[in-house]
Parts: structure tokens; C-alpha cells; sequence
């Protein structure tokens, strides 16, 4: 059932007062939170009051509390009624980080709850002591699907009395190939329980969550419904032309630009980050940092411990980072490849102008073939300035080339270019990523290779049964485009 709602703007946390025990509210103003958000002030009654709810709103809008205080209540009232010692809520996310973030968030919030006992549960960590941990039934378990699914499967951990279980970017969690291991949690969870999902964006995935995890009775809140942005008005965006083999010159002057800020740049595999961290790093001495889903927990986590510290540096990141994080103060969010699709570009500039009254900004870069892409995002409610090449950049293939002589370098940048061609292989709008057409002499370039580039088996990505359709209509969807050349020195 949906329910269109009128916002409560500007309404204080106090007025649930009487749904929220003093401790949270106590916690909540320690925060620094004393008006809630327009998300906030429509799921939190709701919430409380234990019914299921799918929560759509812009990023950056407030939803981590949106369902941490609730989930903080249920175990409260579980605890008054001196029920059996056990786990009664569990936060499913997408990613490690996402889960380490909600965890901090958490502890804030269970400042004054010496009752309370809490969990995280992620891959990269000792299975033996979360095991350990889960065996003495902790209240609330912030988990990722695959370790959490892991163990489900193992005697020591009794999920039997949760009361309400959290999907947070749940879409994600199916893109990320955790659709089996969710749906067999769901399966093995009571079927009593209160759920909430919540994400920045609707899609199919989300509809078909619904059907199997919630009650018939679910409530649909999308406080962006009557917006005509979907983006916030803090962010300031826009798109970039540059003709393809040119690209990596545009970045370095950009990074040049922006080196006394924070500002994440997004690519499309983890190959294509690491190459450009290496160069930028070690060729050009450039203040910048790299975190992709390939490197070790330990690592990630020093890497975004680091970036979310620092006032001024670079973080290079696949979309790893693109979903929820909530790190202070950046000031650029650069796509340096295209999204795989309007959603996934929403999520990424949610990176900046997060709270309110924050400012952000955004630029897009596209090769002169991939510019219809705007108008999808203008479909989806995204309106973007067009920003002007530079008309001039400085020459990077002397460095390339000094560093390609290194066999290891070299050896990154064929894969770069391999995981490059193979991401566009994967993105929605195959008329205008189109991986049959693409000038692959150009993308070779891109990445500083001058010699012919390897060979790639462009099949990957498709299944078998509909190749020879979706290569056809890449073909007859291929546009020839005149591309105006990028001025250099």
C-alpha cells in the first residue's frame, strides 16, 4: 500500500518522545541532531511502531538513523518484556565499508545503552571470534550478506528470536551477486519479523524484495516524489566532452585544479583505478589515494580511515564507494568513467553536499560518442551543465612512456585497458557504450599504450543465449560521430 505523505520539515527529534527513550534522545543530541530530516520525520513514526516500510530518498538524506533508531528500540522494549537472551535485529549492507559505517553510527547511538550488545559481521575478519561472539546472542548484528549467510549455516549462531531485520541499499546487495545468499536468509529469518528497506533509488530489485520479504501491509515512503531534481540542491554538476585518448591529460589537469581539496574519482574496474593510482602516485606526485573491492580488508579500511581524515586529498575508488558513505567535507565527486546507469550516477555525487545546507560538486567526463547519456539523465530528473574542455593540457606521454618501460607497469595498463572495455560490456545503454564500435586504438592510448591494443573477447559480459541479438543491435545502434580534437602542448 502507499501512502503519500506531507513532509514535517524542521520538526524536532523531541516530539517522538514518547516512541524514543530518553537515552537515544540523549544520544541523538550529543550527536550534534536536534530537527530531523524529511526521511526522518516520515519513517521514524511509522518505524516505531513496527511497521514494514520501504524508504526511498536522496542520498545523504538521513536514512542510517531513519533505521537505527527504531532498531535500537526493538531490542529496548524486547529487553523490558525480559525476553530470552538473543539476537533480535539484524542490519544487512552491501559492502564492508557501508556496514563499518553503520556500525560507528550505531555505537553513537548506544552511548547511554550499557544494556545493549552489538556486532559487526564482514568478510575480512576472523570467522572464529565473530562466531564467538555471535554464540553469546548479541542484540543487533551489522552484517554483509555472504558472511552473515556463512553463519546462518553454524549452530553457534541463533537467529530464532530476531524481531526486525534492515536492507540497507538492498538493489546493491543483488548486483553485488548476493541474491541467493539473501534470499536464504530471508527464508531462514521468523516470518513475524518487522522489516525495512531503505535505498536511494527504486528499482525492479527493490519490487521484487518486497514480494518475498515483506508483509502484505508494507508502507512505501518516497519523500522525492513531487521533486523535480534527484539530486540535492547543494550539488553543483556537470559534463566534460574529451576526445577519448585524451582523457587521463583532462584528469591530471583537473587533479592540478583541485589538489588543496577532497575529491573522489570514480572508474569502472579496479585495474583501470590502480593503474591511475600508480601513475598519478609515483609519476606526477600527486597527493592520492586508491581503494577498490580487490584489496584486503585491512587495507580498505585504512584507506577510507585515512581519506575521511584528511582536508585535502584524492581518493581513486571504483563504485565500491559509491553507495552510502558518509564522508565529511568533499568537494568533488569526478566520473571519470560513466556509471553503468543513472541510478549508479545518483548514488555516486551523493558522495558530496550530504547534510543540511551542504555544497558539492560533480563533473561527468564523456568520450564525444557517449554524450546521449545526458539525456537519460535527464530523464531521470539529473540535469547537468555543460562544462568546457580546457584548451589546453599538459603532455603526459612522456611520463607514460618512462614508466611503461617498467614490465609490471605495463602489465597494469593492458589490464586497465582489458578492465576497462569489459565494463562498458556491462552498462545498460549498449547504443551508447557501444563496445563493437569503440575506437579501440584510442582507448589503447587512453591508458598510454601506443603499440596495437591486446586482444579482448568483447562476448564477456553477455550470456550465450542472447549475444548474437545484443551484438546486432549494438551494431545497428552504432553511430558514426565526428569528434572535435582535444588542443594539447
Amino acid at each position: 500500500m502507499e501512502e503519500t505523505e506531507k513532509l514535517q520539515r524542521g520538526t524536532k527529534f523531541k516530539t517522538l518522545k514518547e516512541k524514543i527513550s530518553p537515552t537515544t534522545l540523549k544520544a541523538i543530541k550529543d550527536m550534534g541532531f536536534k530537527y530531523m530530516t524529511d526521511i526522518q520525520s516520515v519513517v521514524l513514526p511509522k518505524a516505531l511502531d513496527g511497521t514494514d516500510l520501504v524508504a526511498t530518498a536522496k542520498t545523504g538524506s538521513g536514512k542510517t538513523l531513519a533505521f537505527l533508531i527504531p532498531v535500537i528500540e526493538v531490542v529496548l522494549h524486547c529487553l523490558l518484556d525480559q525476553e530470552k537472551q538473543g539476537t533480535y535485529c539484524i542490519i544487512i549492507s552491501p559492502t564492508r565499508e557501508l556496514a563499518m559505517q553503520s556500525y560507528t553510527v550505531l555505537q553513537d547511538l548506544m552511548v547511554y545503552h550499557g544494556t545493549i550488545t552489538s556486532a559487526l559481521v564482514i568478510g575480512g575478519e576472523s570467522r572464529k571470534k565473530q562466531s564467538a561472539v555471535l554464540s553469546q546472542g548479541v542484540h543487533i548484528v551489522v552484517a554483509t550478506p555472504g558472511r552473515l549467510f556463512d553463519h546462518m549455516r553454524t549452530k553457534e549462531f541463533n537467529y530464532e528470536l530476531v524481531k526486525c531485520l534492515v536492507l540497507d541499499e538492498a538493489d546493491k546487495i543483488f548486483q553485488y551477486g548476493f541474491e541467493e545468499d539473501l534470499k536464504q536468509i530471508i527464508n531462514r529469518l521468523p516470518k513475524g519479523r518487522q522489516t525495512m528497506l531503505f535505498s536511494a533509488t527504486h528499482s525492479e530489485t527493490t519490487d521484487a524484495l518486497v514480494e518475498t520479504a515483506m508483509k502484505e501491509d508494507v508502507q512505501t515512503i518516497n519523500t522525492d516524489e513531487d521533486n523535480l531534481k534527484a539530486t540535492v540542491d547543494g550539488l553543483k554538476q556537470g559534463y566534460v566532452i574529451c576526445e577519448t585518448e585524451y582523457r587521463m591529460w583532462w584528469l591530471h589537469k583537473l587533479l592540478k585544479k583541485t589538489k588543496n581539496q577532497k575529491v573522489m574519482v570514480f572508474f569502472s574496474s579496479c585495474k583501470s583505478a590502480e593503474f591511475h593510482h600508480d601513475f598519478f602516485a609515483n609519476c606526477c606526485n600527486l597527493a592520492v589515494l586508491c581503494i577498490h573491492g580487490k584489496m584486503s580488508q585491512v587495507d580498505r579500511t585504512t584507506t577510507i580511515s585515512n581519506f575521511y581524515n584528511a582536508e585535502k586529498i584524492t581518493l581513486f575508488t571504483t563504485d565500491l564507494a559509491a553507495r552510502g558513505l558518509d564522508i565529511p567535507a568533499v568537494d568533488w565527486i569526478v566520473q571519470f568513467d560513466p556509471p553503468s546507469d543513472t541510478n549508479e550516477y545518483i548514488h555516486r555525487v551523493g558522495r558530496t553536499a550530504r547534510g543540511m545546507g551542504a555544497s558539492g560538486n560533480a563533473v561527468l567526463l564523456l568520450r564525444p560518442e557517449e554524450k546521449e547519456f545526458i539525456s537519460h539523465l535527464q530523464d531521470a530528473k539529473v540535469f547537468l551543465d555543460k562544462y568546457e574542455s580546457w584548451d589546453n593540457y599538459y603532455n603526459l606521454q612522456p611520463k607514460l612512456d618512462a614508466a611503461l618501460v617498467n614490465e609490471k607497469f605495463h602489465q597494469l595498463a593492458v589490464e586497465a585497458f582489458e578492465g576497462y572495455i569489459r565494463a562498458l560490456e556491462v552498462k545498460k545503454y549498449k547504443h551508447i557504450f557501444n563496445v563493437l564500435t569503440i575506437d579501440m586504438n584510442a582507448v589503447a592510448k587512453s591508458f598510454g599504450l601506443k603499440e596495437k591494443p591486446p586482444d579482448i573477447d568483447i562476448r564477456v559480459g553477455f550470456s550465450k543465449k542472447h549475444r548474437p541479438r545484443k551484438r546486432m543491435a549494438a551494431l545497428l545502434a552504432a553511430k558514426s560521430t565526428a569528434a572535435p580534437k582535444c588542443i594539447k602542448r
